[in-house]
């Protein structure tokens, strides 16, 4: 019984978590290189002491770090859970810089090129602080007004991104897009499967793990992605396989292209619910999902405890979970809502 259900969350650990790369031997990102942006390696720290390392689009003809009479709106991107800023978010970061807007797409705490260790770790507080601290730095750049700061969360990270809307004021608009609640899933399972007594056993035999952790120095790693597919998998499992296995979307540093969670990390997920406090939200939160996406109970779910007429739940008509990390071969991406969204929400 425990197998079956550690297994699971082995899936949901790392599931939940562009097809042509540009000429450009310094690019390495899994998208094409924009040329009406700028790009830039930056570092910021949060609350906790982890350098965070992003990558800032900035618009061209904006310098960056500088004094100037132009102050534009700026939207910090994070997610899908378990991958890297090379791959969707920075899609998204690039996207949304052409259309006027400073983004900054990062690595959260744990992973990628950002520090803190051991690696591999995921944790409800640490990665809502981390929006914050990129919050932080943005409020700081002096081409951003500091007044017209927004962020956007994909998949996981649309999650955390809700929960970072609900304690930090400074953020003025917020978009999830094929969001999972990381807690939710982890604690309950997928459609809420998992009972009582079925947790408790998951959680006995997580803290067994950690004993053994301590005595080896080392960290269990929770299953992957496989190598091959067999055919059998679920049609999620499948489309995932589809953008972090392939050249669509793998990227060396992602965890789920490339590596594992560690197996504990879900424990600080499993309970602490992210979501408790969305409803005192009082700024503009657009929540994006996929008409035919696995997880679009999360996303309806979560905007059910929006409050207020500046909430909106925008269905895309046709796509599954994925097609949202960089539009699938039917262009999902709604970036014409999202762009409307934040020059609505930032002016």
């Amino acid at each position: 019984m425990f197998k079956k259900l550690l297994l699971g969350l082995f899936t949901i650990l790392l599931i939940i978590g562009g097809s042509n790369m540009a000429n450009a031997k310094t690019w390495d990102k899994t998208f094409p290189k924009s040329d009406k942006v700028n790009v830039q390696k930056v570092e910021f720290k949060n609350r906790f002491g982890i350098t965070l390392v992003g990558d800032l689009y900035i618009p061209k003809g904006v310098n960056a770090g500088v004094n100037s009479n132009k102050k534009l709106a700026a939207i910090a991107i994070s997610g899908p859970f378990g991958a890297v800023k090379e791959q969707s978010s920075g899609l998204y970061a690039q996207t949304l810089a052409e259309r006027g807007f400073i983004t900054l797409a990062f690595d959260p705490s744990y992973t990628g090129e950002s520090s803190g260790t051991p690696r591999h770790v995921a944790s409800p507080d640490i990665n809502t602080e981390d929006f914050s601290a990129a919050v932080d730095y943005l409020s700081n750049n002096k081409n951003v007004d500091a007044d017209k700061i927004g962020i956007l969360g994909i998949c996981g990270f649309g999650g955390f991104a809700i929960n970072a809307a609900a304690i930090d004021t400074r953020i003025k608009a917020t978009t999830a897009v094929t969001m999972y609640d990381m807690t939710r899933v982890s604690a309950k399972g997928y459609n809420d499967s998992i009972d009582e007594n079925a947790r408790y056993e998951m959680k006995q035999n997580l803290n067994k793990q950690r004993t053994e952790d301590y005595k080896k120095g080392t960290y269990a790693k929770a299953d992957g992605l496989p190598e091959k597919l067999t055919g059998n998998e679920p049609q999620f499992v499948k489309d995932y396989w589809d953008y972090y296995k392939t050249k669509r979307g793998f990227h060396k540093r992602s965890i789920n292209s490339n590596g594992n969670w560690n197996t504990t990390s879900s424990l600080s997920l499993i309970n602490q619910p992210i979501l408790q406090y969305s409803s005192e939200i009082r700024t503009p939160v657009l929540v994006v999902h996929g008409e035919n996406a696995h997880s679009r109970y999360f996303g309806e779910d979560a905007f059910k405890k929006l409050k207020g007429d500046n909430k909106e739940l925008f269905i895309v008509k046709g796509a599954n979970h994925v097609d949202l990390y960089d539009g699938g071969d039917k262009n999902a991406i709604p970036f014409d809502k999202i762009e409307s969204f934040y020059k609505e929400n930032l002016k």
